[in-house]
């Protein structure tokens, strides 16, 4: 990035715990072509992180292809809520299709049960529930869960069951419930075996992990499966990348993962992308700079990610 200009590191709440925390961090990067998002999760290491840092200079000193569409149909997203919330959150959406996270460390097949009836029962008959396993699940008990959560409300599609491609494809075979693929393509040194096992229906996939919307427009065209773009529970700024994939894809027939602006207290713009009736239009809203200063994060952690970020750039190849 541009050494004169300065990188901001945000920290935003969130209204729900999600992935296991409290507060969305990440730094954001400004040049000729706007704004970008780096924000890997704190688990990635160094290298991980670098396709991140590709994201957000696309997004920063090159932009985006041309849009093919100017709406994007979204999901509401439900973290691992309680029924109670759980409905609360798909009513206030106004999405008629929601993704309800499922198989969380503490919580058991009754409590996944229990929400997914509470997100049916607020979405009525018609509306769409999609789960999302991130790779909870082993194969056995993937086939017992997706069955019953099948059962009970009629799923559109099971996200990642289990982490091994195997895996998904055993569950997609013996289940006979569609199968969408994230952490075995964004995270995998093979992006394109789930497609040769005939281990996936869908391919969910994620600007910055993927290392930009160029980079995931190739996997789209190369994967040869249907393509949900999803969020990795970004601002707007970041948002704004995912949003450009899927007005540049050609073929959308899924509600994208792209209304997880819901689930942040706070955002660096005034023109958030929420979505309007489960529609996302597409847009590029500016930096609201005293939005910016409010969210701004403490001493400690700039320095940890302004820290973070240097070591990224320079297995990238250096400051852009």
């Amino acid at each position: 990035m541009d050494p004169r200009v300065t990188p901001i590191v945000f920290s935003l709440p969130l209204r729900d715990r999600f992935r296991g925390i409290t507060h969305r961090e990440g730094v954001l990067l400004e040049g000729p072509s706007g704004w970008g998002e780096f924000a890997p999760f704190l688990e990635y290491d160094d290298a991980e992180a670098v396709p991140w840092w590709s994201a957000a200079h696309e997004a920063a000193r090159l932009g985006w292809p041309d849009p093919v569409r100017d709406h994007v149909p979204v999901n509401c997203i439900v973290p691992a809520v309680t029924p109670e919330r759980a409905a609360e959150i798909v009513r206030a959406s106004g999405c008629r299709t929601a993704k309800v996270k499922v198989a969380e460390q503490g919580q058991d097949l009754a409590d996944d049960l229990a929400r997914v009836a509470a997100v049916r029962e607020a979405l009525g008959p018609d509306g769409r529930i999609r789960v999302d396993a991130n790779g909870g699940w082993g194969a056995t008990e993937a086939f017992v869960a997706v069955l019953a959560l099948d059962d009970e409300v009629g799923l559109e599609y099971v996200e990642q069951p289990c982490m091994r491609v195997e895996d998904l494809a055993r569950v997609r075979r013996e289940t006979g419930v569609l199968v969408a693929a994230d952490e075995s393509i964004r995270k995998a040194d093979d992006p394109y075996r789930v497609a040769e096992l005939e281990a996936a229906d869908i391919a969910v996939l994620k600007v910055a992990p993927l290392g930009g919307v160029r980079a995931c427009l190739t996997i789209a065209e190369q994967i040869g499966l249907p393509i949900v773009v999803s969020s990795a529970v970004d601002s707007s700024v970041g948002l704004a990348a995912g949003l450009a994939l899927a007005a540049a894809l050609p073929e959308l027939p899924y509600a994208c993962g792209l209304g997880t602006q819901a689930l942040l207290e706070a955002d660096v713009v005034a023109d958030v992308l929420a979505p309007v009736d489960g529609m996302l239009a597409m847009r590029r809203p500016p930096i609201d700079p005293e939005l910016l200063e409010g969210v701004r994060a403490d001493e400690e952690r700039t320095a940890w990610w302004l820290d973070r970020l240097a070591r990224v750039e320079a297995l990238a190849g250096g400051p852009a």
